[in-house]
């Protein structure tokens, strides 16, 4: 209670704050990007580095449960669900728009509108939404999969996987206590940056459909709709839920990436991503260093801070999502499954979408980028899908996709919240269903708040202000690991020692054993203790 009550006042100050917190937000976040941006930095190269050597050293062969557990799921099965539940409507936005704007401020000095240009806007969002980001979600995923599956403890919260601070001395819960409300500000964080985002997105779509005023009582409708989606679904938990409308979700997604790729220029898109790719490899040091070399480093630095904060708010959801899905499976599995469904999943909306909207301003069909400056991203992203065949049609297929994704992730995130906050839940016991209809009501409050004051820079703020504590968070984590697995390696070298004193040991040697030490219990039970048998000895 204590928790809601703290954001429903934070709700409240955004709400009565209005457009005059737009501009301290705004000067809020130029502030981290000036002064803060090497802690972001910093541990999402450390965190990379980290899981790439976990896994691909013989560390990655740990598996996340016993011996003989096998994976729950099918690999497809369960790349789809992580690929589902990681994102949101956001990246159908972003993946248009971000690519016009980094055309129009090259991050590595490159003359704007140049060819170099075209080919950076391309790469650079997906350099934001690949491989580094992705594995943010490791962390978590890796520390709460290895004391659930291995030493077979139950998890309901971040703090209960760092294993130094179980106990109960009081310095250990209080510090527990800490961590589990800053996963909680972390995930409200990140969740209202998102609805903050996109819901004047969705308004002025549904304008450009119906004709009907894009107004703050059209977005108070979208709420409403929103708010009657999330109670049924979180009402209805997992199973019946949360689980249809994830199917729901990662459907919609590839038909309509489908769909741009073929009525778009196809060629044109594998092309470029081709490029894209090798630009990747070659300046992935350079971008994950922020060592850019432009004459607008703000605009850089705004950019992967901003999305550096919104995977580390994201990080405790993803978490113990993957984690619980992911038993019987080594941690190289599930690093590289991250990489391969995660990070190339979300790397092909920006090669199709935002290829498609580099495409549209570098031909000259329609100046995205005047539109994008003048008008803001909703105009953009409605001009672009202006330009399809059927554009009514892909515009309801498009809003109905934003709606679909908005749904499923706040759903899964009040439903992992409500277990956040709840006590004493016994293991497979979902949460109240009271405590997960307060968290949707609180989920909506809030999002209000962040559409009401507006402005790219405040959803940009609130994501990295939510995101800064968990970069300590993160860094526990990791230190847990280490601990974990290098008590694992213990067992492992015990194991070979045994097997060093008994090389030629065969599974009929150990039957045979196993009957002769049966017969000789059986005897000793027969004789007398002070009679000792000749044929014995």
């Amino acid at each position: 209670m204590p928790t809601v009550s703290l954001f429903a006042l934070v709700s409240l100050g955004l709400i009565l704050g209005g457009s005059h917190l737009r501009i301290v937000l705004s000067n809020l976040m130029n502030g981290i990007t000036a002064h803060m941006s090497w802690a972001y930095l910093g541990i999402y190269i450390i965190n990379f580095i980290f899981f790439m050597f976990l896994a691909f050293s013989h560390f990655g062969k740990i598996k996340l449960g016993h011996a003989n557990d096998k994976p729950e799921y099918s690999s497809f099965q369960w790349g789809s669900m992580v690929f589902a539940t990681a994102i949101d409507a956001s990246i159908l936005m972003l993946s248009m728009v971000d690519p016009l704007r980094y055309v129009q401020h090259p991050i590595f000095g490159d003359k704007p509108y140049s060819a170099a240009a075209y080919g950076d806007a391309h790469m650079l969002g997906q350099f934001n939404w690949g491989p580094m980001a992705w594995m943010m979600f490791a962390s978590a995923t890796v520390a709460i999969a290895y004391v659930m599956y291995v030493r077979n403890a139950r998890v309901m919260r971040i703090s209960s996987a760092i294993s130094f601070l179980k106990g109960p001395e009081r310095y250990k819960k209080v510090i527990r206590q800490i961590i589990d409300f800053l996963v909680v500000f972390g995930i409200m964080g990140g969740i209202g940056s998102s609805v903050g985002m996109e819901i004047p997105v969705l308004s002025k779509i549904i304008n450009q459909i119906t004709g009907v005023p894009d107004t703050l009582f059209l977005k108070l409708f979208m709420f409403l709709i929103l708010f009657i989606i999330f109670a049924v679904t979180v009402f209805h938990g997992i199973k019946g839920g949360i689980d249809r409308l994830s199917a729901a979700h990662i459907w919609t997604a590839i038909g309509f990436l489908l769909i741009v790729l073929f009525i778009g220029p196809t060629l044109t898109i594998f092309r470029d991503e081709g490029n894209s790719l090798r630009l990747m490899v070659t300046k992935f040091i350079t971008m994950s260093t922020g060592t850019t070399t432009t004459g607008s480093p703000d605009i850089v630095k705004n950019e992967t801070i901003f999305y550096w904060g919104w995977w580390l708010s994201y990080m405790p959801v993803m978490g113990l999502f993957i984690a619980r899905i992911s038993r019987g499976r080594t941690i190289r599995q599930v690093v590289v499954g991250m990489l391969g469904y995660g990070a190339l999943g979300c790397m092909s909306f920006y090669a199709i979408l935002g290829g498609y909207s580099l495409y549209l301003q570098q031909t000259g069909v329609i100046n995205l980028v005047h539109i994008l400056n003048t008008q803001g991203q909703a105009a953009a992203i409605a001009a672009v899908l202006s330009t399809l065949p059927l554009k009514m049609l892909m515009l309801i297929i498009y809003s109905i996709s934003c709606f679909i994704f908005l749904a499923t992730t706040i759903s899964s995130s009040a439903f992992i919240v409500s277990s956040f906050t709840s006590r004493h839940l016994a293991p497979g016991e979902q949460p109240s269903q009271f405590n997960r209809l307060i968290w949707v009501i609180v989920f909506i409050i809030f999002s209000f708040g962040i559409v009401f004051v507006g402005g790219l820079k405040t959803v940009q703020a609130i994501s990295s202000i939510a995101g800064f504590p968990l970069i300590v968070v993160c860094g526990l984590l990791l230190i847990s690991i280490c601990q974990m697995i290098h008590q694992d390696q213990k067992v492992i070298q015990a194991k070979k020692k045994t097997v060093l004193f008994m090389p030629h040991v065969t599974p009929e040697i150990v039957r045979k054993q196993k009957r002769v030490e049966i017969a000789l219990a059986s005897y000793l039970h027969e004789q007398p203790r002070n009679q000792s048998d000749p044929e014995l000895s």
